[in-house]
């Protein structure tokens, strides 16, 4: 969806598709036609944007057979789809029954994952609605922490000074401006905005553009207690741009203490992802790389309040006595949105966790699922309305 802000320019909005994930290119099609359409119906839009995720072997049948290309673009107009955004970040294998850390392979250090996100800009020059000359990409936040050093910070940085300066030359070719964020993770070596700061600006001094910025995930940002006030004033001041935002909300356990909220959370951990999971202590951010681990006695303390890296559907919190981080959601897209100009122009609702939810929660069929999504980018088309943007047809 297309929204125009107080200050004239076009904002937005979409939904990620790595909720259905589709390895091949068939499989990419085939979700355009069985989740995308119907959502876009059930919203009563005539155009919905999707952020769309294309695997490895999707992205390379892509590019390398134009045809199949141009396929892909008449299926996304026919069914009433735009596509401004990819998710770069998982690089294959997402649909498996145990992704956990698999998910930040390959990192930043590693050649496949430069020359896939070169091919995912290359795709994306290609996809943009003709009156559209900016695209954006969020990819890994360079590496997950263990083993990550000095050695391999300098590959990663090399890597993407070597992307930026591509980035550059399809601007010039194409005439499209494709920016990557950086998405900081709990469990990453750019675990929160504040670590993105650092490596970002010697890249931005070593590349000399603004090609490579941040992706904001407000569910992340949660996790990790960051107030989102704090974390965007200190972007802003450093000079990094957010590239996009992920509108996304953690699960928050007020009471971890009490067993009945423990007994909640375990409903919560599952086997597919990783649910990493923080509380905020006098010493600092304390946590554990899954929801198990902190349920197991004495990991963390639980006189505090613990948020997990579970993406919640944003417009149904849990109930008790489990509560979600809307809130701050909300605070960090007003400030994103709001104001004077916003911050970026790319918005997408990124729930993936949909068929990972306790049973009594995930949704039986598609139709469930679409009315879903659906709700939530109705509460997100909602709250930027109240920001004083308007939707456009």
């Amino acid at each position: 969806m297309r929204f125009r802000h107080p200050d004239g320019s076009l904002v937005h909005l979409a939904y990620c598709t790595n909720v259905h994930p589709a390895e091949t290119l068939d499989g990419v099609l085939a979700q355009l036609r069985d989740h995308c359409e119907p959502v876009r119906r059930r919203l009563g839009v005539d155009r919905l944007g999707i952020g769309l995720w294309l695997a490895r072997g999707a992205a390379h049948a892509l590019v390398d057979d134009p045809g199949a290309l141009r396929g892909l673009r008449a299926e996304l107009e026919r069914r009433g789809l735009e596509v401004v955004t990819l998710n770069g970040f998982p690089y294959e294998g997402f649909e498996s029954e145990q992704v956990k850390y698999r998910v930040y392979r390959p990192d930043w250090t590693e050649p496949e994952r430069l020359c896939h996100t070169a091919v995912l800009a290359r795709l994306l020059t290609e996809l943009l609605p003709a009156d559209v000359t900016e695209g954006s990409i969020s990819t890994l936040p360079l590496a997950w922490r263990t083993g990550y050093d000095q050695s391999r910070a300098t590959t990663a940085l090399s890597a993407l000074s070597e992307l930026s300066e591509y980035l550059d030359t399809l601007h010039e070719r194409t005439g499209k401006s494709i920016r990557i964020g950086l998405e900081p993770e709990p469990g990453c070596t750019v675990e929160t905005t504040a670590d993105a700061i650092g490596p970002l600006s010697t890249l931005t001094a070593r590349a000399g553009g603004g090609r490579i910025g941040i992706c904001v995930d407000t569910c992340h940002l949660a996790t990790c207690f960051e107030d989102p006030g704090t974390a965007l004033d200190a972007l802003a001041t450093a000079g990094i741009r957010v590239v996009k935002v992920q509108l996304s909300a953690a699960l928050h356990a007020e009471q971890p203490h009490l067993p009945e909220v423990r007994a909640a959370l375990a409903d919560f951990d599952e086997p597919r992802f990783l649910h990493q999971t923080r509380v905020r202590t006098a010493a600092g951010l304390r946590g554990t790389d899954d929801l198990g681990q902190a349920l197991a006695a004495d990991t963390l303390t639980d006189a505090s309040p613990w948020r997990a890296h579970f993406h919640v559907p944003l417009h149904a919190r849990p109930a008790a006595p489990l509560g979600s981080t809307i809130e701050e959601t909300k605070d960090a897209l007003a400030r994103l949105a709001g104001g004077r100009t916003p911050s970026t122009h790319h918005f997408e609702v990124e729930t993936y966790t949909w068929q990972a939810l306790p049973p009594a929660l995930r949704p039986r069929d598609r139709a469930q699922l679409a009315d879903g999504i659906a709700a939530e980018l109705t509460l997100a088309r909602g709250l930027l309305r109240d920001l004083g943007l308007k939707e456009l047809p």
